[in-house]
């Protein structure tokens, strides 16, 4: 193998390959996608994707790292599993594709408005405070999250979902005043900053 070969196989095993299986979650697997497509055709939301799971996967071969932890198919992934079933290989793919959404989001790399990863975080800033989603806070972030105007826009859009829910009892307006939480939501806070420390580390994120 020429010197320039020699090279060139170096930067494909050793830059962005191995900061993915390093940093992602599963991210070793890449590798070992034979680029057959049928990840792509049996997504539900395939002809929807920007990069196809199996291009994410050659791009990330490719070292094109920007382009990836950029894009916004990572966040396009609904967790049907369709794709590990029907995978030759049996590649994680659904656990690669939220390890990446998941990386992009601890760079701040994620494109600016995107909307999926807004209701993630909501929902766990929800979940994290107090051990309970608090549903009626969530969708009311849900519904301000593009200003105070657009969030009256959306709740008058809903307001007769709202209505029939508290009708059947399933909202309940005094939510607003707290609601429910687990009995020690301290103990929850401590649990979450301890996995955070211990996925820092091994993750390379420590300071």
């Amino acid at each position: 193998m020429s010197e320039h070969n020699q090279q060139a196989v170096t930067r494909y095993r050793n830059n962005f390959l191995q900061e993915v299986e390093e940093r992602v979650e599963d991210g070793e697997w890449v590798k070992m996608c034979m680029q057959c497509g049928v990840c792509a055709g049996s997504c539900p939301l395939g002809n929807a994707w920007q990069h196809t799971p199996q291009k994410l996967f050659m791009m990330i071969r490719a070292g094109k790292r920007e382009e990836v932890l950029t894009s916004d198919s990572m966040w396009m992934c609904t967790s049907c599993y369709n794709c590990i079933v029907r995978c030759p290989r049996k590649l994680p793919i659904t656990h690669i594709m939220h390890g990446l959404a998941n990386y992009a989001h601890r760079l701040n790399l994620v494109p600016k408005g995107q909307p999926t990863r807004e209701v993630a975080r909501l929902f766990w800033n929800s979940l994290a405070k107090t051990g309970r989603v608090n549903e009626l806070k969530f969708s009311l972030a849900l519904y301000f999250k593009d200003g105070f105007v657009q969030g009256i826009r959306n709740a008058l859009a809903m307001q007769g979902v709202g209505f029939g829910l508290m009708k059947a009892r399933r909202l309940n307006p005094m939510e607003l005043f707290g609601g429910h939480k687990c009995k020690d939501p301290g103990s929850l806070h401590k649990m979450i900053a301890k996995a955070r420390e211990i996925e820092d580390r091994k993750k390379g994120f420590a300071s």
